[in-house]
């Protein structure tokens, strides 16, 4: 008997039969693994060939998404009976009297981490010989998931609570567009949903929200999978998204007088997207926030999440992920403080739905048919309806299924690429890794990655968040990291043995298990004994081990580290003597000004040089300590540190050991960072404009006698320098200023102008279309000229530069021209005050046309909402309005027809967007470089005109790795003299390249912005700029010395005056 059932159980494992699970789980769930299109392919190709899927046979579902009837057209076998499949798949676990004996199977588990609830449904695994397959260890080999449902659920989940948000707003008398929202799953797909979002955008867009709830702000936190879900959904409503450093500065802006409040509307969300750097903060003050540390040792952390977000929040849509070792993100104390405290908080969408986790209140999950409950923290009491005090709470644990249909087709069409190695694979070697490293146990029996599972289940406790003391038999404790080949090599096991053998015990706080290409493993062990001695000896015993590799050649094949995340210092060097000066941020434009700091020599401080040294001391800091030091390789008197700036402590303890703080981050952070400056009288230089929150710190700036030197870099910046200095010298000679031209651009050098909009993007192509959507106003010969945003690219005019005779050249107007006339002094003298964009001729005719053909268009397209996707080919016919654009390379009478080019003409001058067959020409040539006329499938990410001319841009105009930027500046200021004197045209040129030396590029963008702001706080350490306050580089005591200094650093100007 023994030798038949083994027969049988070879006979069955790789049989090349399917059965596909009949979920249930819930009542609500309706998706499947395969739908019949994956099933038709996967019989059609197992029939072709010897291995693969021969048959598959569906257990019979009334309420799965597919009928029976479509599994049974596409080639499947409806039966209950799924004994003789070798392979069983499903999605969530299926009940225990469905695990047959000597079979494998492949569905969410939810068992590798010993989940308590799940063991019995692992212990019947390994009792009935099965082979378990983990869908959730499916990664590739840089450790990312392949197979999810992330994004529906935060997709779903968003939606949902839209709809509940519609009726408890209604229930505190205000009625708002949300209200028309409907679930999720009463739309008959995702397309539909969308659509309705978008109908309740337009409505606020149109009439606006009620001031009394006014402003909405939805914090996510996170940035994963759901979060992106979510996140995708809240973009189809008018919004803003804010840093959260704004929060306070948008929640302000509610404190208005009663009658304004009364009337006020506003048209759109305001969100704020957080990560674990803000919710929690170090208890010694001395210490800036550290991602590593922080994972290792929460309880170094105290919550911040409740003072420094939560009370401008209106929604709260928590996806991150949270384990009971961290702090809460929200205690039930403090959410009872925070609405004592009058806080606007409405709702939480919990869509990770962690009962009792980093949200302590939501206690339960909800139901699809039940999505919310009503917490009042006033009597911390919970609710079922809507109306009365306290939030809401939206909880539901199977969100995706909400959305089965569009779930499974995503899921399936992963899933069905494995399907054939899982159900005609013989034995566990043979598979690829990816799905080797997904078996949790095979023929009964765990695999060697998870038979630390049994010992998990031994020491698994209750935690409560970030205890100090998690192992309570034991008087002292250590948390222990270990990495390495824990795994795959048994050192996981040799580690446990040491610590149970001296008498210690450990509790598994955390637990990656490898899933890179190199098996490489990390988990964190709380380690106790009763004794200090005893746990010494454990350590260093753990130490042992790895000490006892790092002579071995296959060190890399096995190998352990033991460590504790230790506190991240900056470089010894420091503490040497020497003028210092702080950058903040790691990105492009950072290391051209690390490099001009630190080789400029003969620093002259205050008026004399105290110093042993004479050069400056540049200290990088980044949020991710990796990144400076990557900044600052190869440089000199640099030094890496690692800052999260919104630490105001840790900020505040690396300003004060400097003497000029630069600033290369976004704009939003700079108010905060002057504010420390000031406090401690340090100088601070940005290359960003001056906002209102930074002119707000003009008397406070005085007053400490601190300079705040902003806009100082390319443009603004050098621009300003160039002005100034052609202005100031005019009326020097006691000239006016009748007329002021700018031209400005950042531009692919010719050798790399090699398509047919000759520009190259750096940045989002989305972002610099809405950029060339923006309406402009200038001065012309007295008249104020106004340009609507969708006629920008027709105003464009060539323009041809006496300097540089070779370059064809087209300029469009600037937005706001007008203020550079008040800021240059020049408004009532001056005719003309003009600034604006340059590209290569020709880009902004094909702009253009592509805007008229509707490639620009934001708003979700129908047909890109369809479940098929339609080619790029389908997509250019449907804007262009014909039926179908005929196939490329058809022939009629031996020779290659053009049917589809001469189409694409004809439609394109028919519908006017076009007059000359010349200019269709050119338009199709672009079509064609972009692949626009393709055949080839939209991605699904793809929803509107506009994001699929985006894609398409960033793949085909993206800089090669050889290829360079350039940027070029000019300036025309005409002089007319009231003596008789003929008139003069000034004119200064700046044209600088992008360069690579050493094997590594500079853009002439990060060279042109960084060196300005470099040479900014070169001034101020010499003591060369004597204003205060927040000013701008229109000095001559800044403009002067700077643009010296920025020829002598080899960025040339060119300068001429015609008469």
């Amino acid at each position: 008997m023994g030798s038949e059932r083994a027969e049988r159980n070879v006979s069955q494992l790789g049989n090349g039969v399917v059965g596909i699970l009949a979920e249930t789980v819930n009542m609500w769930e309706r998706r499947a693994p395969l739908t019949p299109s994956h099933c038709a392919r996967l019989v059609l190709r197992g029939g072709r060939s010897t291995s693969g899927v021969n048959r598959i046979i569906v257990q019979p579902s009334t309420k799965r998404i597919h009928h029976d009837a479509q599994y049974e057209d596409a080639g499947c076998e409806i039966s209950d009976d799924l004994s003789e499949c070798g392979l069983i798949i499903g999605i969530k676990q299926p009940t225990l009297e469905m695990i047959l004996p000597d079979r494998a199977y492949a569905f969410f588990s939810h068992t590798h981490k010993a989940q308590k609830e799940n063991m019995p449904l692992l212990d019947k695994i390994l009792q009935e010989r099965v082979s378990l397959f983990d869908y959730e260890l499916i990664v590739d080999d840089d450790g990312k998931r392949l197979i999810a449902f992330g994004k529906f659920a935060g997709r779903a989940g968003l939606i949902d609570f839209l709809h509940g948000l519609g009726r408890r707003y209604l229930s505190l008398g205000y009625s708002t567009p949300f209200l028309s929202l409907g679930q999720s799953h009463m739309y008959p797909s995702l397309a539909a949903a969308k659509a309705a979002v978008i109908a309740v955008g337009e409505e606020i867009a149109t009439f606006g929200l009620p001031s009394g709830i006014l402003p909405i702000i939805f914090v996510f936190t996170g940035s994963g999978n759901v979060s992106q879900g979510a996140q995708e959904i809240f973009k189809l409503l008018p919004h803003s998204f804010v840093d959260a450093e704004k929060l306070p500065e948008i929640s302000a802006g509610k404190s208005l007088s009663p009658h304004y409040q009364s009337t006020r509307r506003a048209f759109q969300l305001y969100g704020c997207v957080i990560t674990s750097r803000h919710m929690v903060s170090p208890k010694d003050p001395s210490k800036c926030f550290d991602k590593d540390d922080y994972y290792a040792h929460p309880e170094h952390y105290n919550p911040v999440f409740h003072e420094r977000i939560a009370p401008y929040a209106s929604a709260i849509v928590n996806c991150m992920y949270w384990e009971r070792r961290f702090p809460r993100l929200l205690s039930t104390e403090q959410l009872q403080q925070l609405m004592k405290n009058g806080c606007p908080l409405v709702g939480i969408c919990d869509i990770t739905c962690d009962i009792g986790g980093s949200i302590e209140f939501v206690n339960k999950s909800t139901s699809i048919e039940r999505p919310f409950f009503r917490y009042d923290p006033s009597t911390n009491l919970y609710h079922d309806d809507m109306e009365g005090n306290g939030v809401i709470c939206l909880a539901v644990d199977i969100l995706p299924t909400e959305f089965s249909r569009e779930a499974s087709q995503h899921f399936g069409d992963i899933l069905s690429r494995f399907v054939t190695s899982l159900a005609s694979t013989k034995g566990l070697l043979e598979l690829p890794s990816h799905l080797r490293r997904a078996c949790i146990a095979y023929s009964g029996k765990l695999t060697p990655l998870y038979e630390y599972i049994p010992r998990m289940r031994k020491t698994m406790i209750e935690m409560s968040p970030a205890t100090a003391n998690s192992l309570p038999d034991k008087k002292y404790t250590h948390l222990v990291s270990l990495s390495g080949h824990l795994f795959d090599k048994f050192l996981i096991n040799e580690a446990l043995d040491i610590i149970e053998t001296a008498g210690g015990s450990f509790h598994l706080v955390k637990c990656d298990v490898g899933q890179s290409i190199d098996d490489m493993s990390y988990s964190e062990l709380e380690v106790g004994a009763d004794e200090t001695a005893t746990l010494d000896k454990i350590i260093d015993s753990l130490t042992s081990i790895a000490n006892a590799h790092r002579g071995d050649p296959n060190a890399t094949e096995i190998s352990l580290k033991i460590g504790r995340v230790s506190e991240r210092r900056i470089d010894d060097s420091m503490d040497k003597v020497g003028p210092k000066v702080l950058i903040l941020g790691a990105g492009r434009v950072c290391r051209p000004a690390a490099e001009f700091l630190s080789s400029y020599r003969n620093i002259d401080i205050n008026g004399c040089n105290d110093y042993n040294t004479d050069q400056v001391h540049v200290i990088v800091a980044s949020l991710y300590q990796k990144d400076a030091e990557e900044t600052i390789d190869g440089i000199k008197n640099a030094t890496a540190a690692q800052l999260d700036v919104s630490d105001i402590g840790s900020l505040s303890n690396l300003v004060s050991q400097v003497e000029v703080v630069v600033s290369l981050l976004p704009a939003s952070f700079h108010a905060a960072i002057a504010r420390v400056c000031i406090e401690l009288k340090k100088h601070l230089v940005t290359a960003s404009y001056v906002d209102d929150s930074m002119s707000k710190l003009e008397q406070a700036a005085q007053g400490a006698g601190v300079t705040i030197l902003c806009e100082m870099g390319l443009d603004p910046g050098i621009d300003h320098m160039l002005s100034m200095k052609m202005i100031d010298e005019a009326h020097a000679q006691k000239g006016e200023i009748k007329a002021f031209t700018s031209f400005c651009g950042g531009l692919p050098s010719p050798a790399a102008a090699n398509n047919p909009l000759a520009y190259k993007f750096s940045w989002s192509p989305a972002g610099a279309i809405r950029a060339g959507r923006n309406p402009a106003v200038y001065k012309f010969l007295g008249e104020i000229i106004h340009v609507d945003g969708s006629k920008l690219y027709e105003s464009a005019k060539r323009i041809r530069l006496p300097e540089l005779p070779a370059f064809a050249l087209e300029h469009l107007p600037n937005r706001n021209s007008l203020m550079y006339g008040d800021l240059y002094g020049i408004s009532k003298e001056a005719s003309t005050v003009y600034r604006s964009t340059l590209r290569y001729e020709g880009f902004s005719e094909i702009m253009a046309i592509l805007a008229k053909i509707g490639f620009f268009d934001a708003t979700n397209h129908p047909l890109l909402e369809e479940t098929n996707r339609p080619t790029y080919r389908t997509f250019l016919s449907e804007l262009l309005n014909v039926n179908d654009i005929s196939p490329p390379n058809t022939k009629v009478n031996g020779e290659e027809s053009r049917g589809h080019d001469d189409e694409v003409i004809s439609r394109l001058m028919m519908l006017g967007h076009c007059k000359e067959k010349e200019l269709a020409v050119k338009i199709l040539k672009t079509i064609k470089f972009l692949g626009l006329h393709e055949e080839t499938e939209i991605p699904k990410e793809c929803t509107s005109a506009l994001s699929v001319i985006s894609q398409r841009m960033e793949q085909r105009m993206s800089y090669g790795h050889d290829e360079q930027d350039m940027v070029l500046l000019h300036h025309e200021v005409e002089v007319e003299y009231p003596d008789g004197r003929p008139a003069e045209k000034h004119q200064a040129t700046l044209l600088e390249f992008g360069k690579s030396e050493n094997g590594r590029s500079t853009t002439a963008m990060a060279l042109t912005v960084g060196v300005p702001a470099a040479i900014g706080a070169l001034l101020l350490l010499q003591n060369k700029v004597q204003r205060k306050g927040v000013i701008r580089p229109l000095e001559p005591e800044i403009y002067i010395p700077a643009l010296e200094i920025l020829e002598a650093s080899g960025i040339k100007l060119i300068e001429r005056v015609e008469t």
